[in-house]
């Protein structure tokens, strides 16, 4: 079988639609390799108007590598066998007064998905369900294209650098993150290399990033805020407005998303899988 694959940028900052590929199908293998190369160089793809499945939104994430299990933070009892098999609903709706998956309201911080773990998600993919009428965008900020605009001397002066970050469920804003002592956290290089592509990027976030290692907090916090200001310019930064039937999937490695806001009275729900290295630990 012979596909013909249709692309278009989504932006000059960063991103890919993908048309011509009916992700109800299981894709030959020739479709697939082209799918992973034009996933690395581009970081961001989104695949309009597919009417799927659960199932058929973890098959093609694991072209990608392999996908996460466990609970993924969904609180409906029906959801439990669901839960069990990575799925993630990011939704603002509410049963009971309690929202039926994870992630429910307002604007989120840009951030990088299992930025928390010693080995992060290698990518994201989401599908929109129920969109609202206005906002609940997500952001995604090209990190390669950041650190690749940074003056040689600021290059020199991060590129051996170390951060620490932290996972606060219930942190929006950087303002509240890292208050407690045992949230999950991990070390990583501020300046990593993508092991396709070999380009280099930040990695750091405004909601996750909570400090420089061996570097005083002032210092710290002063070089963390020039370099978040920095990858979020809108030259980097491409926002998707979200249709019901867009998959999108997106490299943890090289981007950051984060959310707009959106009318609370209106409902927003996405199907979320992660997707690890095959060697990474088990997601928890």
């Amino acid at each position: 079988m012979t596909i013909t694959i249709d692309l278009e940028p989504l932006s000059e900052a960063v991103g890919m639609a993908v048309r011509g590929v009916d992700l109800r199908e299981t894709l030959d293998d020739s479709t697939q390799d082209d799918l992973r190369d034009l996933f690395a160089k581009e970081c961001v793809l989104c695949f309009p108007d597919q009417d799927i499945t659960a199932e058929d939104q973890r098959r093609f994430a694991a072209i990608f590598g392999r996908v996460d299990t466990g609970n993924r933070g969904n609180s409906k009892k029906d959801l439990k066998k669901a839960a069990t098999r990575g799925e993630m609903l990011v939704t603002n709706i509410r049963e009971n007064g309690k929202p039926i998956g994870s992630l429910p309201d307002g604007e989120m911080q840009f951030h990088s998905d299992g930025a928390h773990r010693q080995v992060p998600y290698r990518a994201t993919t989401l599908y929109g369900i129920r969109i609202p009428s206005t906002g609940g965008n997500t952001m995604f900020a090209n990190l390669q294209a950041a650190y690749d605009a940074l003056s040689p001397e600021i290059k020199g002066r991060i590129d051996e650098l170390q951060t620490q970050t932290v996972y606060d469920y219930e942190a929006q804003n950087r303002s509240t993150i890292g208050s407690d002592p045992d949230l999950p956290r991990a070390q990583h290089a501020l300046v990593k290399t993508h092991p396709v592509t070999g380009r280099k990027s930040l990695y750091l976030s405004r909601l996750m990033t909570e400090k420089i290692l061996d570097m005083d907090h002032d210092d710290s916090e002063t070089l963390l805020a020039e370099l978040f200001d920095h990858a979020e310019k809108p030259e980097f930064v491409y926002s998707h407005k979200w249709t019901p039937g867009d998959l999108v999937i997106w490299d943890n490695r090289s981007t950051n998303h984060a959310r707009t806001d959106f009318p609370p009275e209106e409902q927003r729900l996405l199907r979320r899988y992660t997707i690890s290295d095959p060697d990474a630990p088990l997601a928890n």
